[in-house]
């Protein structure tokens, strides 16, 4: 667009009401960054002060510069004595001629730089030296901008120019190769034979669960360029990576899946203008595996691995840990089992753990742990055998027509073993002199053994019976003959004078007894009396208790006695109430020989306190009761004599 220019300002003074003083040039011009533009200008100036010879002088200025004094240098001029702006230098050309009054510019190469308000001065002769600064033109620089995205790549890009005043135009054309990082990375999943599965980029890490011994491949594909380098890592461990010039998807093949597969898996693609990554989490299911039980006894930090079907010893009242060990995924549900009923574990939390705190013998049997799991269960049975030390029952003897007659039974885990001792001899199995017959029996727990003893009975001799196995022995004294000199005891016929003499003084004892309760028996409910049957003789219901003496310590140890319901007792054993009232050692009574006349009183008293017992008669005896004498009947008293 053209415009009048009315001069404001004029050189000398006259200048600035001259309107011969005017300018056409457009006010806004743009141009690309990078481009060219051609900025058409005309102008007048009066004809005073100059000749047809004399030059005419062309400037263009940039808003702000002082051209009176010359400070500044224009971007453009004619004049070869005056220096352009350096920035400027060789991109902004004054095209026209100031003698011919144009004032067209040409700018090449635009920069953002170069965007700002011109103005133009000109100069001929004495009186023109006008500036034109309030109607220039401002020089607008805009860039062409085209981002390429990643779907341009390999695509053809032309720049077309047209010069449309001078019928010309040109073109030239371009192809876009666009590099971008990685992106839209997709994992796909194949089961066996199924079709694919794609986990989409967006939302949280997906979970993936495959049964053991399943096929699974996993496919991972990335765009990007150029080409990214593929790699799948499992927790910290690369298992596959890919190369650049290579495909763009990279395969993980896991033909069995194991239980040791599961994790998370990361797919990672990277080049040079960035990297995406893909997770998921694998969970390989599978039913309970390798089912132990471990044990750990009497507060031991040690534990013992244990199998199907073992049997575990435990010492009667320790502390047991069982504790049911498998792997599975999901993990199963364990519980504990004896005899078919539920026990409850002490962890509710874990119900896989079993303490007992003190082993007890009604607690032996077959502890069974269950892993219930939905893609199977197992089961793993562990034994119990309560261990304990020996516990005797007895001993107790009997006169028979062969000789004396003794039992013995002890009960204990493991099985005990019975053996009998006269004095420091072992009896075992049957003499060659025919002197003793040792036999044993068992039925569990019980074990069971008898002597027959047909002689070798003799003072100062004690006859025992000693049950032991690994967790201890228990010993009992059956029999102990006083060693007196004077005394014939390498033979039954002494025996049988012993066994007529206390028959003779025992009843003696009786009569007076009943002499003496007879009265108090009347005044109470009647109450059935012993009754001896002719072939009973008084040794089958007497026990002869001797007093502690130096005599009386002869390879006898004290033994615990066991509760009496914790087992049954052995067939035709007596009952253990019976067995409170009667002592463990038996004492024949032996009696001196008669004394002639010429010993001394002293003396003969100095003997006779060496010589006394204790007579009990029992009601039951304790033996089993195939010995027991027909007719006779239970019932108790006691005699003690000096």
């Amino acid at each position: 667009m053209l415009l009048p220019l009315l001069l404001s300002s004029l050189l000398g003074g006259s200048q600035a009401t001259d309107e011969s003083f005017w300018i056409r040039v457009e006010e806004s011009v743009t141009v690309l960054e990078g481009l060219c533009v051609s900025v058409p200008c005309s102008f007048n100036y009066p004809s005073r002060g100059w000749t047809e010879s004399t030059p005419a002088y062309g400037y263009w200025f940039k808003a702000g510069t002082e051209t009176e004094t010359s400070k500044d240098a224009p971007v453009a001029t004619n004049d070869q004595n005056r220096e352009v702006e350096m920035s400027t230098q060789g991109r902004f050309q004054l095209t026209g001629d100031p003698g011919k009054r144009s004032c067209s510019l040409v700018i090449r190469d635009a920069q953002m730089w170069d965007a700002a308000w011109y103005f133009f001065r000109v100069e001929r002769g004495t009186y023109v030296k006008y500036n034109f600064k309030n109607n220039g033109f401002l020089l607008k620089v805009t860039v062409l901008s085209f981002t390429p995205s990643p779907q341009d790549h390999d695509t053809d890009l032309t720049c077309h120019v047209d010069f449309s005043r001078k019928g010309v135009s040109a073109q030239r054309t371009v192809r876009l190769r666009v590099a971008y990082a990685p992106r839209d990375l997709v994992i796909s999943i194949f089961r066996d034979n199924t079709s694919a599965l794609e986990l989409q980029p967006q939302g949280n890490v997906p979970y993936l669960e495959a049964q053991k011994g399943q096929f699974l491949r996993l496919l991972c594909a990335a765009d990007s360029q150029p080409p990214a380098t593929l790699s799948w890592v499992l927790q910290d461990r690369v298992l596959s990576l890919s190369h650049p010039w290579g495909p763009r998807t990279l395969g993980l093949e896991l033909p069995g899946v194991k239980a040791a597969d599961s994790g998370r898996y990361t797919c990672r693609a990277e080049n040079r203008l960035g990297s995406q990554q893909r997770a998921l989490d694998l969970s390989v299911q599978y039913p309970p595996e390798n089912l132990s039980v471990m044990v750990s006894q009497a507060n031991r930090t040690v534990l013992e691995n244990l199998g199907n079907g073992t049997s575990l010893p435990v010492l009667e009242g320790q502390s047991l840990r069982l504790v049911c060990v498998t792997h599975s995924s999901p993990p199963a549900r364990l519980s504990w089992t004896q005899g078919g009923q539920t026990v409850g574990s002490s962890l509710p939390s874990d119900p896989g753990v079993l303490e007992l705190p003190r082993v007890q013998v009604e607690q032996e049997g077959e502890f069974t742990c269950h892993a219930q799991h939905p893609l199977g269960s197992q089961h793993v049975s562990v034994s119990l055998s309560v261990h304990y030390p020996p516990q005797l029952l007895g001993p107790s003897c009997s006169w028979e027509a062969e000789g004396l007659h003794c039992s013995c039974s002890s009960q204990a885990s493991p099985a005990p073993a019975l053996r009998w001792w006269l004095g420091e001899e072992l009896l075992e199995g049957k003499s060659s002199q025919d002197s003793f017959d040792v036999t044993s029996s068992s039925v569990r727990p019980w074990v069971n053994s008898s002597l027959s003893l047909r002689r070798g009975l003799s003072s100062g001799l004690g006859l025992s019976c000693e049950a032991w196995n690994v967790h201890g022995a228990r010993s009992g004294s059956i029999l102990q003959l006083p060693d007196k000199k004077g005394l014939v005891s390498t033979a039954f016929s002494n025996g049988a004078f012993l066994g007529i003499g206390i028959t003779a003084l025992l009843f003696l004892c009786l009569t007076l007894i009943i002499m003496k309760i007879l009265p108090k028996r009347q005044t109470q409910t009647e109450t059935p009396r012993p009754r001896f049957s002719r072939h009973s003789t008084i040794l089958d219901y007497i026990n002869v208790v001797p007093k502690a003496g130096p005599l009386a310590q002869n390879r006898n140890q004290k033994a615990t006695p066991r509760s009496p319901s914790r087992t049954p007792l052995p067939p035709g054993a007596p009952s253990p109430e019976s067995k409170k009232k009667q002592k463990k050692q038996h004492q024949l009574p032996s009696f001196p020989e008669p004394k002639s006349s010429s010993q001394a009183p002293e003396s003969q008293e100095s003997q006779e306190e060496l010589h006394y017992a204790t007579l009990n008669f029992p009601g039951v005896r304790p033996r089993p009761e195939a010995w027991m004498p027909k007719g006779t009947q239970a019932d108790y008293a006691e005699v003690k004599f000096q």
